[in-house]
């Protein structure tokens, strides 16, 4: 078997059911299996599986074990050559695993590979490739200036080696996986890709990062910078530290240092104001589906104008509601519009192929929304 997509879920049943969906077409060419993982969900995400995707491998935790157990459990029953962990709240394009495999098998000595992610709103994420956050560069992000922890060494669509890639999208041969011990479980929800990248290069491999591949991630509220995202972070990097660098008191002083001034800092500053969402002048469907426009229109008491794929460029799409029909258009070509749009007041939704709703997020901190029709 060539791939094993790994997903680790808690709660997002709908965001869960798209990536599933997307997985699937994704891999429709390859020798592969989807596994996932729950943690203990209270929604109904174990019975969508269950009923929607039977061929799927479950595994039902009893109890939330973390990100770092949870991946490893499943990357021990997987069958393939390459692993793709992959969060819960992605969707890949139609060509995202054929591109990284094809990629990865060209590199000698690669370690872990990833890609270009966007937001829900178009935007780029920079923690898609990072350098080794080092106690100088970790403080340097915690007090506001995270230029050396991103690798801008490397543009937002080029390829190459990076330090540190995020768990929400790395591919990785299953020897290379067992080799360094997976994730390390002393983490349970921060800093665990960070460790896994960097016991790669320790390994000797180089962990590569490929930009003219896009994945959709929605990402949550686990970015929000709040005492909680602090808390979370010094935890995660000091474990990092005491693992991999000189364990002694005035590294670990300056960590804390380090933290408890960022606390006071963004206490002194101006609060941060949330982007108020734009005033929705039209609302475009792109689909070729009649009943499905006016079931969606129905459902929201929103009139949408259905929009041909062919059409939008000559049409001026701003301060718009842009929903997409995945029966219609492609992944590959709704994230191309995405990009294309961003910045111009028009928030974006999918409905996922045979699906009776649609999913999106506009801001890259807060969880995402779905609308039932």
């Amino acid at each position: 078997m060539k791939l094993s997509v790994v997903i680790l879920n808690y709660n997002v049943r709908y965001f869960l059911e798209q990536c599933i969906r997307s997985v699937k077409i994704a891999t429709a060419n390859l020798h592969s299996e989807i596994i996932v993982i729950d943690n203990d969900s209270e929604d109904d995400s174990c019975q969508m599986v269950k009923t929607l995707f039977p061929e799927v491998i479950l595994i039902e935790n009893s109890e939330n074990v973390g990100f770092s157990k949870a991946n490893n459990q499943a990357v021990a029953v997987a069958q393939g050559e390459y692993i793709c962990i992959l969060n819960p709240d992605t969707a890949v394009s139609e060509d995202t695993f054929i591109n990284t495999l094809k990629y990865a098998e060209s590199i000698t000595n690669i370690g872990a590979l990833g890609v270009y992610l966007m937001d829900g709103t178009g935007n780029y994420l920079p923690e898609s490739k990072r350098n080794l956050p080092t106690p100088k560069v970790s403080l340097l992000k915690l007090t506001g200036f995270p230029q050396k922890y991103y690798a801008k060494q490397l543009s937002e669509t080029e390829q190459g080696e990076v330090g540190v890639l995020v768990g929400a999208f790395m591919l990785i041969k299953k020897n290379i996986y067992d080799e360094v011990g997976g994730f390390d479980e002393d983490y349970f929800m921060y800093g665990e890709d960070i460790d896994l990248s960097y016991k790669i290069t320790k390994a000797g491999y180089k962990n590569h990062y490929l930009g003219n591949t896009t994945v959709l991630h929605y990402k949550g509220e686990s970015t929000k910078i709040d005492d909680a995202y602090f808390k979370r972070f010094y935890g995660a990097m000091q474990i990092f530290y005491r693992k991999h660098f000189n364990k002694n008191f005035l590294l670990e002083g300056s960590v804390a240092a380090g933290v408890a001034l960022a606390k006071t800092v963004r206490k002194f500053s101006p609060v941060a104001k949330t982007k108020p969402l734009p005033t929705l002048e039209r609302n475009y469907f792109f689909t070729e589906n009649i009943e499905l426009l006016e079931k969606l229109s129905a459902s929201t008491v929103t009139v949408f104008q259905m929009v041909s794929k062919n059409m939008h460029p000559r049409i001026e799409l701003e301060n718009s509601l842009l929903v997409f029909d995945v029966d219609y258009i492609s992944y590959r070509e709704i994230f191309k519009i995405m990009k294309q749009l961003k910045g111009k007041n028009n928030l974006f939704r999918i409905r996922p192929a045979g699906c009776n709703f649609i999913i999106g997020s506009d801001q890259s901190d807060e969880k995402g929304g779905v609308v039932l029709f």
